[in-house]
C-alpha cells in the first residue's frame, strides 16, 4: 500500500478505523486466465530455482561417484590419515561454530492456548436500546443523536455486541468502582477459562503483561491479577497504558523479549479496554465515534519458551514488526484524548489521521514483506522499484501478493472502512477478511483483543491446518501499526468455551451495505 490517498478513521487507539482511498488500481488484464497461469509458473520457477540448479550438480556428482573404484577410496583415506591436524582443526571449528549457534539463536516462543471473554447476555446492546439510552441521558442534542444513529447503521456492528453494566443504567453510572468491576469481569473471565483449558497452575506463571489503554488505576490491572490468582512474589509483571488498539501485539513482543532472557517459564498476556469511565457525554462529533464502535471484550494468551511445550502448543511466533510514527508531531496528536469546550473528556481525531494511518500501514507492510514474502514476489517488487527510479517515474508500484505468504488474516476489527480498504489494496478475497467482518459484527471493536476473537473465529470454522501462517495486524494511537506472524504447529481445533462456541453456525452473516 502506498498510503498516499485519503483516509477515514473508524478504529485505532481511541477512535475509529483507517480507511485509505487509493486512486491506483490494477488493470483489468491482470484478471485474465492466461496471465494468471503465467504468474503461477513464474512463482513456481523462482520458488524452486535452487532445486532446479542443484539437479545438474547432483547428477554430475552421482556419475563421478559411480566411477569411483576401491583404490580411489584407499588413496583418500591415506590423505586424511597423514593430515590429521587439518581434520582436527576443521572438526574443532565445526564444533565451536555449532555451539555458538545453538547458544545464541533465539529461543522459540510457543502459543499454548488463548481465551477470549464473552459477556453475559444481559449486557447486549442492540441498536434500539443503545439509541434509547443515549436519548434518556439528556447529554446529547438531536444532531449528536442522529450522528450516532448513522454511525451505527454503517458501522458493521450487529445487534448482539456488549456494553458494560454501568452504561445500561439510566442515567449511566461511570464510577471508579464500576470501572474496576468491568476490568475484573473481563480479565478474570478470560484468565479463568485459559487456566482451565491449559491446566496450568497460576503459580507457574513467571511473566505477566497487561495492556489497557484508557483505564489505569492504582494498584494496576496487573496487580489486580496478581492479587486474584495469588501469583508468585518474583513474577515479572508489566502494565501497558495509553498505547491504543495495537497494544496487544506490543504486549506479545514484550513477552517474547522477556522469554528470550528468562528461560524455562510461562508468560501470560492480557489485552483489554475499559469503557465504563471512557464513554463520551458531549456533542463533539469527532469524539462520538468511539461510543458507537467500542464494546466490551478482552483476551488472555499463554506463551511458553519450554521446548517440551511444542507438542501441545497451537502456534509458534515467527515475526513481530512494529511501526511507530510518534516522532512526527502530527502523527503524535492525530488520536488525542482531551476535553471539549464543555469540559467533557473524549478522544479527538485529527484531520491528518487519514494520511498518517496510511503511511504507518505502508511502512509496516514494507518492513514485513522481505521477512515473509517468497523470493519471486520480492524480485518483482525490486524490479519495479529499479525501473521506477532509473527509467520511468510513472511506473505503478508493484503490490506484493501477501496471499502467497499467509493463509489467514486477522485485521483489527476497528471499523468496516479499514477492513474494506485492506481487502481492496492487499487484493484479498472475501474469505480472508471474513473473520474480521464477523468479529466486528458479533463483538464490535474490542480494541487490542479483537485480533484474538478473529483467530478464534477461524479456528471455530476448522480452517487452520499444520504449517499455516496467520498474520495479525493492528494499529492505534501514537500513531502505531504492528504485525505479528504465527505458524500453526498442528491442525488447530477451537478450545473449550470459545467465544464462538454457541453461534459459529450462524456465521458468516450477510451484511447490509
Amino acid at each position: 500500500m502506498d498510503g498516499g490517498g485519503e483516509a477515514q478513521v473508524n478504529a485505532g487507539g481511541g477512535g475509529g478505523g483507517v480507511q485509505i482511498h487509493q486512486s491506483r488500481r490494477l488493470p483489468d488484464f491482470l484478471q485474465s486466465v492466461n496471465l494468471k497461469y503465467v504468474k503461477l509458473g513464474y512463482h513456481y520457477l523462482i520458488s524452486n530455482l535452487l532445486t532446479l540448479c542443484l539437479i545438474p550438480i547432483m547428477a554430475v556428482t552421482l556419475i563421478e561417484a559411480s566411477q569411483t573404484n576401491p583404490n580411489d577410496i584407499h588413496h583418500l583415506w591415506l590423505h586424511l590419515k597423514y593430515n590429521l591436524v587439518s581434520v582436527i582443526v576443521c572438526s574443532a571449528f565445526l564444533v565451536f561454530g555449532s555451539t555458538v549457534y545453538i547458544m545464541t539463536r533465539p529461543r522459540p516462543v510457543y502459543l499454548i492456548d488463548y481465551s477470549c471473554y464473552r459477556a453475559p447476555d444481559k449486557l447486549k446492546a442492540p441498536y434500539k436500546r443503545f439509541m434509547e439510552h443515549s436519548r434518556l441521558t439528556g447529554d446529547f442534542d438531536e444532531s449528536s443523536l442522529e450522528f450516532q444513529r448513522k454511525i451505527l447503521e454503517r458501522s458493521g456492528l450487529g445487534e448482539e455486541t456488549y456494553v458494560p453494566e454501568a452504561m445500561h443504567s439510566v442515567p449511566p453510572q461511570p464510577s471508579m468502582a464500576a470501572a474496576r468491576d468491568e476490568a475484573e469481569q473481563v480479565m478474570f473471565g478470560a484468565l479463568d477459562n485459559l487456566f482451565a483449558n491449559t491446566e496450568i497452575k497460576p503459580k507457574k506463571i513467571g511473566i505477566l503483561v497487561v495492556n489497557c489503554s484508557l483505564f489505569n488505576p492504582t494498584p494496576s490491572l496487573s496487580a489486580m491479577i496478581v492479587n486474584k490468582y495469588k501469583l508468585r512474589g518474583n513474577i515479572r509483571s508489566f502494565n501497558l497504558g495509553g498505547m491504543g488498539c495495537s497494544a496487544g501485539v506490543i504486549a506479545v513482543d514484550l513477552a517474547k523479549d522477556l522469554l528470550q532472557v528468562h528461560r524455562n517459564t510461562y508468560a501470560v498476556v492480557v489485552s483489554t479496554e475499559n469503557i465504563t469511565q471512557n464513554w463520551y457525554f458531549g456533542n463533539k462529533k469527532a469524539m462520538l465515534i468511539p461510543n458507537c464502535l467500542f464494546r466490551v471484550g478482552g483476551s488472555a494468551v499463554l506463551l511458553s519458551n519450554k521446548s517440551g511445550d511444542r507438542r501441545r502448543a497451537k502456534y509458534k511466533l515467527v515475526h513481530v514488526v512494529r511501526t511507530h510514527k510518534g516522532a512526527d508531531e502530527k502523527a503524535f496528536r492525530c488520536v488525542y484524548q482531551e476535553q471539549d469546550d464543555a469540559g467533557k473528556t473524549g478522544v479527538s481525531l485529527s484531520k491528518d489521521l487519514m494520511a498518517i494511518a496510511g503511511g504507518a500501514l505502508k511502512t509496516n507492510i514494507t518492513t514485513l514483506g522481505p521477512l515473509v514474502l517468497p523470493i519471486s514476489e520480492q524480485l518483482l517488487f525490486f524490479a519495479t522499484l529499479v525501473v521506477k527510479k532509473l527509467f520511468d517515474k510513472n511506473v505503478k508500484p508493484y503490490i506484493p501478493d501477501f496471499k502467497l505468504a499467509f493463509d489467514h488474516f486477522c485485521i483489527h476489527a476497528g471499523g468496516r472502512a479499514v477492513i474494506d480498504e485492506l481487502e481492496k489494496n492487499l487484493q484479498l478475497l472475501p474469505i480472508h477478511v471474513e473473520a474480521s467482518r464477523m468479529t466486528l459484527h458479533r463483538f464490535g471493536n474490542t480494541s487490542s483483543s479483537s485480533i484474538w476473537y478473529e483467530l478464534a473465529y477461524i479456528e471455530a470454522k476448522g480452517r487452520i491446518r499444520k504449517g499455516h501462517r496467520v498474520w495479525q495486524i493492528a494499529f492505534g494511537s501514537g500513531f502505531k501499526c504492528n504485525s505479528a506472524v504465527w505458524q500453526a504447529l498442528r491442525n488447530v481445533k477451537p478450545s473449550h468455551n470459545s467465544p464462538w462456541e454457541e453461534c459459529i453456525d450462524k456465521y458468516p452473516v450477510k451484511l447490509v451495505l
